[in-house]
C-alpha cells in the first residue's frame, strides 16, 4: 500500500541522502512502507521503470531526494502519471497519491505537517502515538521491557525503538480503533520499567527538558568541560531561551586552565590525575564557589584513543548544587564520537534528575 523511493548518486553512500529522517516521520504517522528503493538519480530509464512498477503496485509513493534534486524528481513523477502537480509536494492520480519531499529534518517537518494528514483523509483513518524519552537506558533492560509491551500489544500497537548517542526514543503508534486499555497497559510497562531513565513522556530534547525545568525552579547553571569540549554548553544554548538559565561554560581542557580557571589543587592533578573523581568534584565544586550558578556540570576524562594506560571511555560527570556534588563514572564504549556525545547527553540527563530530585524532596 505504501512504497518509497530514494534518489541518489551512485557515485556517494547512499547514506549520504538522510531519508531515515522522512522514513522515520512516516511511521511516527502511522504510515508503514511495504517497500522501500534506492535508484540512482542519473538513470532515467530505471527511474521511470520503477515507478511505474511502485504506483501500479501502491496506493501511496513517495520519492525522497535531496533538495537539488526536487525539481528533477517532479519530472519524472509527472511523466510517469500524466499528472501535473498542484502543490509543490503531492499530486493525485486518481486513487494514488505521490510525495515529492526533501531528506532530512526539512522532509521529516513536512511529513507531519502535509502528508500524513493528506493521507489521514485518503484512507479515512488517523493514528495516535505516544513518545518516551531516555537516556543510557541499560540494553538489556530495553530489549526485556519492549518483548513484554509487544506482549501485551498483542499485535494492535506497533512499538518502534530509536537510539542515538544513548538517548533513546521509543513510538508507540495505534489507530483510533485499538482498545484504549490495551494502549495504556503498553505505555504504563514502558514507563514502570524505565522509569530510572526517562526524562519525557513528551517528544522533546533532553537539552530542552534541561532548560524547562531551570526556568520552573529559577536556577542557573553553568558548564566546566574537558573532554567533551564545550558540547554539554552548546546543547544547552541550542535551545530557544537559555540565556535566562545559563550563566557560563568554561572549556577547560588543559590541566592548568582546571587549575587556574576552577582552583582545581595542584596536589589532585598530581596525585589522581586530570581524569579522576577527586578533579571532577573539584570541577564542579570550583564553578559552585564563584556564586554565579545553582548547579553546576563538570566532565572530564578520555574520549580516545587510550592515553597512560587508561582505556578510552573512562570519564567523571560531576553534578553540583549548593547542597553537595555527586560524581558519576558511567561505563562508555564506541568510537571518539559516540564516547563524546554519549557523555554530553547523559551529563545533561543527571543534571535535570538532580533538579527534578532535589525539587520533589
Amino acid at each position: 500500500m505504501h512504497a518509497a523511493a530514494v534518489l541518489f548518486n551512485n557515485k556517494n553512500p547512499l547514506s549520504s541522502v538522510d531519508y531515515p529522517a522522512v522514513t522515520d516521520a512516516l511511521l511516527s504517522g502511522g504510515i508503514f512502507l511495504d517497500e522501500l528503493v534506492a535508484l540512482p538519480y542519473d538513470a532515467s530509464e530505471a527511474i521511470t521503470s520503477a515507478l511505474l512498477r511502485l504506483i501500479s503496485d501502491h496506493t501511496f509513493v513517495y520519492l525522497i531526494c535531496d533538495g537539488a534534486l526536487l525539481p528533477s524528481a517532479r519530472e519524472a513523477l509527472t511523466a510517469v502519471t500524466g499528472k501535473t502537480f498542484t502543490e509543490d509536494f503531492s499530486l493525485e492520480d486518481g486513487e494514488r497519491l505521490c510525495f515529492v519531499l526533501p531528506a532530512g529534518q526539512k522532509g521529516a517537518e513536512l511529513v507531519h505537517s502535509e502528508t500524513v494528514p493528506r493521507v489521514d483523509e485518503k484512507r479515512g483513518n488517523s493514528f495516535l502515538r505516544t513518545c518516551i524519552r531516555t537516556v543510557c537506558a541499560p540494553p538489556a533492560l530495553v530489549r526485556e521491557t519492549l518483548k513484554k509491551a509487544e506482549a501485551a500489544a498483542e499485535g494492535r500497537l506497533l512499538i518502534h525503538m530509536q537510539t542515538s548517542f544513548g538517548n533513546g526514543r521509543i513510538e508507540v503508534i495505534y489507530d483510533r480503533a485499538t482498545p484504549k486499555m490495551t494502549a495504556d497497559e503498553v505505555v504504563r510497562i514502558l514507563a514502570t520499567d524505565l522509569r530510572d531513565y526517562i526524562y519525557s513522556m513528551d517528544d522533546e530534547s533532553m537539552e530542552q527538558r534541561l532548560v524547562d525545568a531551570l526556568k520552573l525552579h529559577r536556577m542557573h547553571i553553568s558548564t566546566a568541560e574537558s573532554f567533551t569540549g564545550g558540547g554539554v554548553g552548546a546543547a544547552i544554548v541550542s535551545v530557544a531561551g537559555a540565556s535566562s538559565v545559563f550563566y557560563e561554560g568554561l572549556n577547560t581542557y588543559d590541566s592548568g586552565s582546571k587549575r587556574d580557571r576552577l582552583g582545581v589543587s595542584e596536589l589532585t592533578l598530581m596525585q589522581k590525575g586530570a581524569v579522576s573523581d577527586q578533579t571532577a568534584y573539584e570541577m564542579a565544586a570550583g564553578l559552585l564557589e564563584q556564586g554565579h550558578c545553582d548547579i553546576a556540570i563538570a566532565t572530564t576524562g578520555y574520549a580516545g584513543p587510550s592515553r597512560e594506560g587508561q582505556p578510552a571511555g573512562l570519564c567523571y560527570l560531576a553534578i553540583g548544587t549548593k547542597e553537595n556534588v555527586r560524581v558519576y563514572r558511567p561505563k562508555l564504549t564506541g568510537d571518539r564520537e559516540t564516547i563524546t556525545k554519549t557523555a554530553i547527553q547523559l551529563a545533561l540527563f543527571l543534571a535535570f534528575r538532580e533538579i527534578t530530585r532535589a525539587n520533589d524532596l
